[in-house]
């Protein structure tokens, strides 16, 4: 397996998280312009932005939860040479479930699809784990 099919995915998810990371930074400001929150309102990291912000900003700190067990998992598995096509299929889908997923939550942020396409990420890398581990321990 090349390494570029193995990284694509990983590429995805990094380029989703920076837009969720820009995409937060300009529905603050533009909250912070406009006078919906001010600095002393939010300088000791209060809650206190406004629902869109706050639901950008919610979608990208999401970014740092599950997909760190995504990228641990890459990390590994391409030093000891252990990546195949089963790893980057699943990576895929782990990417697409977070591509649904953060669609979901900053445009309708209906909860249960929500919570269906974070529950399928989740659940594909707990499968990619289990593969992983299989293929390191067992003959």
């Amino acid at each position: 397996m090349s390494i570029q099919m193995v990284l694509l995915p990983v590429f995805v998810q990094i380029a989703l998280t920076f837009y969720l990371l820009f995409a937060m930074a300009i529905s603050r400001s533009r909250a912070l312009s406009g006078g919906e929150v001010k600095p002393k309102d939010i300088a000791l990291r209060q809650q206190n932005w406004p629902v869109r912000a706050t639901q950008i900003g919610n979608c990208f700190a999401n970014q740092f939860e599950v997909p760190v067990l995504f990228y641990v998992l890459i990390a590994l598995a391409l030093p000891l040479r252990h990546t195949d096509l089963v790893i980057v299929m699943l990576s895929w889908v782990f990417v697409v479930t977070r591509l649904v997923h953060a669609w979901i939550f900053v445009t309708s942020n209906d909860l249960q699809r929500r919570s269906l396409a974070w529950f399928a990420g989740a659940l594909v890398v707990l499968v990619l784990w289990i593969y992983f581990a299989a293929k390191i321990l067992l003959p």
